[in-house]
């Protein structure tokens, strides 16, 4: 039996909800799936050299993959051509998302990796905004529909590179400003003693230990990663994030939402955008025939 091992980031679980549906369809087709989950600790990180199919998954972060991911990325063994595909989601559908796997896919290429797929989901923000449940819904739904069919395409290691972006490159590393920035911003997160029922979750669920409860009294470190894991799942929403707390979202989405239409508040945002990808994303669905490389693999 084949063997594909997905590395995974995910700050809030959107994309490991992607990340499930390529498993389901790996698995379906006899390819045995390890979803890897990243933290700071890369002792014991999977060899890709292991595997035949090597994917890797994370959140968009100001248009560029999460320090962590590149962070990975830096550790892992070199090789000599081993293919991969990565997976990515964000809130909204930009083009200018594209360039956000550049400096992943450097760092990989000068270690003998090649890169011949990249697919991209919308799913509802954590930060920014907060989408309806009836928006955030719909992306699920797209998603569950959208992601086993590339799913399949990875299996059969189609080419699906996304639009290269002008100056993408140049506009990637500047908004990487984010990664320092972000490890100054999280030393200045406050949490609401009021609100706070010291559940402890924040800090057991922190993927880089940056959080520190002591008798009752909050610590936070230099390594935050912004991936706001902690500020959206907190049940009383008593986190403060600095600099960032007037875009902060707080609570789980409900994805199955089947109630009248909501009024979005933000329905202007990127409208257009929105339309296109899930006019695309329907046509795609509605054109796959359900194979499998022709049925051979």
């Amino acid at each position: 039996m084949k063997r594909a091992i997905i590395y995974l980031f995910s700050g809030t679980g959107n994309t490991a909800k992607i990340a499930s549906l390529y498993k389901d369809t790996f698995e379906k087709n006899e390819v045995d799936t390890t979803v890897f989950n990243i933290t700071s600790d890369m002792t014991a990180v999977p060899d890709p050299r292991e595997y035949d199919y090597v994917g890797f998954a994370y959140p968009i972060h100001a248009f560029n993959a999460p320090k962590i991911i590149l962070d990975l990325a830096r550790a892992l063994p070199e090789t000599d051509g081993k293919k991969y595909f990565v997976i990515k989601s964000s809130g909204e559908p930009l083009r200018i998302n594209n360039i956000s796997s550049n400096k992943l896919r450097a760092i990989l290429k000068k270690k003998g990796y090649n890169q011949f797929a990249e697919y991209h989901y919308v799913m509802p923000y954590n930060m920014i905004f907060r989408h309806t449940d009836e928006m955030a819904t719909r992306m699920w739904d797209t998603a569950k529909s959208l992601a086993p069919i590339e799913a399949a395409e990875a299996i059969c290691e189609t080419p699906h590179m996304l639009k290269r972006v002008a100056f993408g490159s140049l506009l990637a590393w500047v908004m990487r400003i984010e990664h320092s920035a972000m490890r100054v911003n999280g030393k200045c997160f406050k949490v609401d003693k009021n609100k706070c029922v010291n559940c402890g979750a924040c800090e057991k669920n922190c993927p880089v230990g940056n959080i520190k409860i002591v008798d009752g009294k909050f610590a936070f470190g230099g390594e935050c990663l912004m991936c706001a894991r902690c500020s959206f799942a907190c049940p009383t929403d008593a986190f403060d994030i600095a600099l960032l707390n007037g875009w902060r979202v707080n609570g789980r989405y409900d994805m199955s939402y089947e109630g009248e239409p909501q009024p979005a508040k933000h329905g202007w945002y990127c409208k257009k955008a929105y339309a296109r990808y899930f006019e695309n994303a329907g046509k795609k669905i509605a054109a796959n025939a359900g194979e499998i490389c022709n049925n051979e693999r």
